[in-house]
């Protein structure tokens, strides 16, 4: 038998919602199956191929929704889960006993533990320092800038790993250590070491470049790092720069899009703006507090014209 597990790829939230549920179904239901998982991207055509559903048993967690009738599990917690209405009249009317969706929790990984312990009675106690990170990481819950941008602890280090590192392996690799490791153990394994050692000098470059592209007013923090060699940064940075601003718009290139990034300050008093709902209108989506939009690659002027909008309805 095999299973085949799709997940947010290149996030924390995503990476142990895939372990989680992998515990999960190993201990309750498939125990001797074989796992695979396949790494999902929000890209400017987000159509899931019909070769992604390939296992006997077919999950998605802490990503879009699918109608293919052989997705089996579905979790997901964001405000944007639906690609189009006739996916969420689909969900919302089929009743599904195995797909899950709410947008008020944090993080994925919490979600998932607690419909696993509520509906199926399943408990992983020796994972809860792994929920608890993910409720943190995903939820922006850090105590301070400088908690989340000078990754002193564990998971802070795996953050950097999971979204700066290329390609799935690694990642998929993290997500096969989580379900039994703790965190400490998997940061000090020596290909996980060996891989944070270079990222974290790109994520010092990181700040540097952003400290010097950023521009701020009213109370939006607004850079472009466009040719400047940096597909993601740590979403923190902007606040650990700028303290007294409420609201970050970026734009940056990778390999397979253009992305505009917006979010909100964890510690600002006040938020004025739904931020998923301004990511939705162009295509885009997320959460309250954090949104994105995904354009195709090269399509940086498109980006530009979308990050130059938003930023002035943030300051307005």
């Amino acid at each position: 038998m095999k299973v085949r597990v799709l997940y947010h790829d290149h996030c924390f939230d995503g990476a142990a919602s895939a372990a989680f549920f992998s515990r999960f179904l190993k201990e309750t239901r498939h125990p001797d199956a074989t796992y695979a998982y396949t790494g999902m991207a929000h890209t400017a055509d987000q159509l899931f191929a019909e070769s992604m559903f390939d296992g006997d048993v077919n999950a998605i967690v802490d990503f879009k929704y699918s109608p293919n009738p052989k997705l089996t599990w579905w979790f997901d917690h964001h405000q944007s889960a639906f690609l189009t209405s006739e996916d969420a009249e689909q969900f919302h009317g089929g009743n599904n006993p195995l797909h899950f969706f709410d947008p008020g929790y944090r993080s994925c990984t919490k979600f998932i533990r607690d419909i696993a312990r509520e509906k199926f009675g399943y408990e992983a106690p020796d994972l809860d320092n792994l929920v608890k990170w993910a409720d943190i990481i995903d939820g922006a819950q850090y105590a301070t800038p400088t908690e989340a941008v000078e990754l002193k602890a564990a998971a802070t280090k795996l953050v950097l790993v999971i979204e700066a590192s290329k390609g799935s392996e690694t990642v998929q690799n993290i997500i096969a250590a989580m379900q039994t490791a703790t965190l400490d153990e998997i940061i000090a394994k020596p290909e996980i070491a060996a891989a944070f050692d270079p990222l974290y000098q790109r994520h010092l470059r990181s700040i540097d470049v952003i400290a010097k592209q950023a521009r701020t007013e009213g109370g939006v923090i607004f850079f472009d790092l466009v040719g400047h060699d940096l597909e993601g940064y740590n979403k923190f940075v902007p606040y650990y720069l700028f303290p007294s601003d409420t609201y970050t718009v970026s734009v940056s290139e990778s390999t397979f899009r253009t992305k505009v990034s917006v979010g909100s300050s964890p510690w600002a008093k006040e938020i004025n703006h739904n931020l998923a709902s301004i990511c939705e209108r162009y295509g885009g989506g997320g959460h309250p507090r954090v949104g994105a939009i995904s354009f195709p690659v090269g399509a940086v002027t498109e980006a530009r014209k979308a990050a130059a909008e938003i930023a002035a309805e943030l300051k307005g």
